[in-house]
């Protein structure tokens, strides 16, 4: 991330990321489907009821044409399988920070 630019700070949970200072600084979130006790669309979610609509690209290692709906009926910006290109993780990221410079 650093080589286009980009700082990305990693978290171990749902759950840790929402205690931490950098909930109100995040342009972009990029989670895991399949997490702790808080799956990344579930983290998506409460941020969302929360009033936090930070653009969210979901990944995951086990996809599903069901969640990827409902991912993206929630608002995710990008769900990506792995593994996958860092093309695509980096044109997901861009469309997340151009939506987020738009709200």
């Amino acid at each position: 991330m650093r080589s286009v630019g980009l700082i990305a700070k990693t978290f171990s949970s749902g759950e840790e990321f929402l205690r931490s200072p950098e909930l109100s600084r995040t342009g972009c979130l990029v989670v895991d489907f399949n997490m702790p006790k808080m799956s990344g669309l579930d983290l998506h979610n409460h941020l969302s009821r929360l009033g936090k609509e930070i653009p969210t690209v979901l990944i995951t290692a086990y996809p599903s044409d069901g969640i990827r709906a409902r991912a993206l009926q929630a608002g995710v910006i990008g769900y990506l399988p792995k593994p996958f290109d860092e093309s695509d993780l980096l044109n997901c990221i861009q469309a997340a920070l151009d939506r987020a410079k738009g709200q």
